[in-house]
C-alpha cells in the first residue's frame, strides 16, 4: 500500500486556496491566466485569490456600467480592451467601488479595501504593459486613493493583566450551560491568549500550530509565517506554564477527530480550531474587560509589539520576532512616537500660570 503523509494545516490551506483560485479563474477573461501564472512565484495563493476576486469586480463593473461592454460576456474580453479604457473609466470604477451591489448584496469598501482593489488593478495592467501586450496603461494616470493613518488600538499593561485574570476566574460569574462550556475551554483559551500576548504571533500562525511545534526544552514554538517560511519564536515562563497546563490536561484527555490528531488547539467538536473561532473567543473575553476597545487577535499582536519595543527600543528585533519582511512596516506601527513622550506634551504647555 502507498502511505500518504498527512498534510500540515498550512499545506492543506495552500491546496484549498489553489483549487479555489482555479475556480475563480474560470470566471475571468481567458487572458487573465497569464497574469496569475506570472505572479505565482512571488505571492501566496491567498493573495492571488484575493486579487482574482478584485479583478473580477472590475470586469463586472465594465459589463454593468460601460455602454461599450454592456452586451459582453466575460470570455469576450481581449487584452486590447484594457487599453481601450481612458483614465476617466478607471476613476469611474474607483467611485463605483465605494458602494456597489453584487448578487443582491450591497458591498461597501473602506479606504483599505479600495486601496487593495486599485492596487490589484494596477498590478494587472502593469503586467500586460510591461510585456508590451498593451501600449497604454490608464491606471498610471489616476491618483490612487489616499490611506489615512489609524490610531493603533492595543491593550495597556494593566488591561493585559485584567484580561488574563478575567479568563482565569470568569467561572465565578457564570452558571449552567455557560459555566460547563467555560470549564471545558478555560485552559485552552488561557493558553491561546497568553501565547498571542506573549509572542505576538498571527492568528493564522496560531491555528496552524501542531503539538510537535512546541518545544519546552528551549521554550520555543515553530511557526509557519505568512510567506510559508518557518521560524522559531521563543516564549517566556508565563506562556510555558499556560501551554503546559493545557497540553498536559485538557489536550491530553481529548480524542481528536481523524485528521486533527496533531492540532495543538482543538475546538469543543474535537477538530482544529479555525481563525474565526479564535477571533470570536478573543472578542468574547475582551468585551468584558475593555468594552470601549475593539480587541481582535491582531490587536493582541500590536500589544506585544508595542511592549517589546518599549522594553528593548530595538525596532529590528521587533520586526524579526513579528515576522515583518520590511522593517519600515514595523517602524510605521511602533516607532512613530512613543506614547509616553506624547503624553508629556499634554503637561509641557501651560495655558495659565497658576
Amino acid at each position: 500500500p502507498i502511505y500518504m503523509k498527512t498534510k500540515t494545516y498550512h499545506e492543506q490551506i495552500q491546496i484549498d486556496e489553489t483549487i479555489r483560485l482555479r475556480e475563480i479563474l474560470q470566471t475571468l477573461p481567458p487572458f487573465a491566466k497569464d497574469y496569475f501564472r506570472a505572479i505565482e512565484p512571488r505571492s501566496s495563493a491567498k493573495t492571488r485569490m484575493n486579487y482574482a476576486y478584485d479583478i473580477r469586480v472590475f470586469f463586472h463593473f465594465l459589463m454593468e456600467n460601460n455602454s461599450f461592454y454592456k452586451n459582453y460576456t466575460i470570455d469576450q474580453f481581449k487584452v486590447s480592451d484594457l487599453e481601450r479604457l481612458k483614465p476617466v473609466d478607471i476613476e469611474e470604477y474607483m467611485e463605483y467601488l465605494k458602494v456597489y451591489n453584487r448578487e443582491g448584496e450591497r458591498i461597501t469598501n473602506s479606504e483599505k479595501g479600495l486601496s487593495r482593489k486599485m492596487s490589484a488593478l494596477r498590478s494587472f495592467y502593469q503586467y500586460y504593459f510591461k510585456h508590451q501586450m498593451i501600449e497604454k496603461n490608464p491606471t498610471l494616470l489616476v491618483d490612487m486613493p489616499k490611506l489615512h493613518e489609524k490610531a493603533i488600538i492595543r491593550l495597556d499593561t494593566d488591561e493585559v493583566a485584567l484580561l488574563l485574570d478575567y479568563v482565569e476566574h470568569a467561572g465565578e460569574h457564570l452558571t449552567g450551560q455557560s459555566l460547563t462550556y467555560y470549564r471545558k475551554t478555560r485552559d485552552r483559551d488561557l493558553a491561546i491568549l497568553t501565547l498571542l500576548l506573549g509572542t505576538g504571533i498571527r492568528v493564522s500562525e496560531c491555528v496552524g500550530l501542531d503539538l510537535t511545534d512546541v518545544d519546552f526544552k528551549n521554550n520555543g514554538i515553530t511557526v509557519t509565517r505568512k510567506g510559508g517560511n518557518q521560524m522559531v519564536v521563543y516564549f517566556g515562563s508565563e506562556v510555558a506554564n499556560a501551554l503546559d497546563t493545557y497540553i498536559c490536561g485538557d489536550r491530553k484527555a481529548a480524542t481528536p477527530l481523524s485528521g486533527h490528531e496533531n492540532a495543538l488547539f482543538l475546538s469543543t467538536r474535537r477538530t482544529r480550531m479555525g481563525v474565526q473561532a479564535i477571533e470570536n473567543m478573543v472578542k468574547k473575553y475582551a468585551r468584558q474587560v475593555t468594552p470601549n476597545k475593539k480587541i481582535t487577535p491582531h490587536k493582541l499582536r500590536s500589544t506585544y509589539g508595542t511592549a517589546l519595543y518599549k522594553e528593548t527600543g530595538d525596532i529590528y528585533l521587533v520586526a524579526d520576532v513579528l515576522g515583518h519582511k520590511d522593517v519600515n512596516t514595523t517602524k510605521k506601527h511602533y516607532a512613530a512616537i512613543d506614547e509616553n513622550r506624547r503624553r508629556l506634551a499634554a503637561s509641557a504647555v501651560k495655558l495659565r500660570e497658576s
